[in-house]
């Protein structure tokens, strides 16, 4: 009974820390919160959004100065959001990671098959 509760909390616990903040209404905790975004970036936000609410991530991307496309996709990431959305603009920048990725695997792939030799003259995996 006492694991399904503590079961119960982790997951509430999850729900609210993965939960979205909507730059239009988090306060400078929650906007603290989000990795990547500290006090300086988190003053700049609530001043600008003090002349008027962002209407979407390209008006909060202007408006705020030292947030970029690629800041503003690893924010959106990390659950922000401009009212309730969240970035779509940097397609191109998780692509590059990509190509990178594509190598390693092949790369991997010949280590591999000296090992599986290695296995087969392993004595304690012989049967006795």
């Amino acid at each position: 009974m006492l694991k399904k509760i503590l079961a119960l909390v982790a997951m509430l616990y999850a729900t609210v820390a993965f939960a979205a903040v909507d730059v239009n209404k988090a306060t400078a905790a929650e906007l603290d919160g989000i990795k990547g975004i500290g006090p300086g970036i988190s003053t700049k936000i609530l001043d600008e959004r003090k002349k008027g609410n962002f209407k979407d991530w390209n008006d909060f991307v202007e408006r705020v100065k030292g947030i970029g496309d690629g800041n503003a996709a690893k924010f959106s990431a990390e659950g922000l959001t401009v009212n309730g959305s969240g970035f779509k603009g940097a397609a191109a920048a998780p692509a590059a990671p990509a190509a990178k990725a594509d190598a390693k695997p092949a790369a991997a792939a010949a280590p591999a098959a000296p090992a599986a030799k290695e296995e087969k003259k392993d004595p304690r995996l012989t049967p006795r």
